[in-house]
């Protein structure tokens, strides 16, 4: 940009010791975000893979629709989310994905991404031709838009409709328990241990009996959103870096990029100025929104 602007190329070294400074200068920052999700009724979470030094790293995201902090670690599980400081203090609800981890923090209520449910719903039905899976994903689909005109109207859905919800849920999922049967034995496979194999229909059916307060969370409490496309959005940047920039060098570089990324991310969201706000941070006092 200096160069399109003002005919200037600024050295790669002086880009570095700004990125190291703004590193250092945002600690306090980064701590204050911690603190503020914390606080929030509800956060999205989600990972995603970084090269840092010929390694498989992970860049993890907490993130709201006002605040964003990333986390870099080579752990994808719950020892990075520990580190990260969040979850384990964390008591609202938190909208994910399925990986296990997330599971780990019992303090929190758990709500799950519908979209991504939705899209292996398609899959069962396209490749298997399960009726239960396009039964279910209507029975979504339409709850959503219910969801979402009641949350305009400022209403709660009530109790008689939550059960009358629960009970069309419950429904579909009979449907595909007797569209799968328990997978049985095969002569070439007895005395073998453990349980045979499942299809991939039968384990996600299994999901949908496990985490039926889960999956319906955003019905229940329309504060919940319907999927976790907020996380998604933030760790858009991320994938792209890696796809333009390739692997990090070292762990620091990985470190300094996320925790300032971080930082012009929550800029963004709350509408101030990306310029005066990276001038602030590497004169020792970022912007803070309120």
């Amino acid at each position: 940009m200096l160069k399109d602007l003002f005919g200037l190329r600024m050295s790669p070294a002086t880009v570095k010791r700004a990125e190291n400074k703004c590193f250092y200068n945002l600690k306090e920052f980064t701590n204050y975000i911690k603190k503020q999700l914390i606080k929030e009724d509800v956060i999205h979470g989600d990972e995603t893979g970084m090269r840092v030094n010929s390694h498989n790293d992970w860049c993890h995201v907490v993130s709201t629709a006002k605040w964003t902090l990333y986390f870099h670690d080579r752990s994808r599980g719950s020892k990075a989310m520990d580190k990260m400081g969040i979850l384990p203090e964390y008591q609202g609800t938190m909208t994910h994905d399925f990986w296990s981890s997330y599971f780990k923090y019992p303090m929190c209520k758990h709500a799950m991404c519908n979209a991504h449910l939705r899209r292996e719903l398609k899959g069962i039905h396209d490749n298997f031709n399960q009726d239960w899976a396009q039964e279910m994903s209507n029975l979504l689909a339409e709850s959503k838009k219910y969801a979402d005109k009641m949350r305009e109207l400022g209403k709660k859905i009530e109790g008689k409709e939550i059960e009358a919800l629960k009970e069309k849920y419950r429904r579909i999922v009979m449907k595909g328990i007797e569209e799968n049967p328990p997978p049985k034995r095969l002569k070439c496979q007895k005395g073998k241990r453990g349980r045979p194999r499942q299809s991939k229909a039968k384990n996600l059916l299994d999901r949908f009996i496990k985490y039926e307060e889960e999956i319906l969370r955003f019905a229940t409490d329309l504060r919940v959103p319907f999927d976790n496309n907020q996380a998604e959005r933030d760790l858009r940047m991320i994938r792209v870096q890696q796809k333009i920039s390739g692997s990090f060098r070292t762990s620091q570089g990985a470190d300094a990029f996320c925790r300032n990324r971080g930082y012009i991310s929550t800029i963004m969201k709350n509408m101030m100025s990306i310029i005066d706000s990276l001038y602030a941070a590497l004169k020792g006092a970022p912007t803070i929104p309120e």
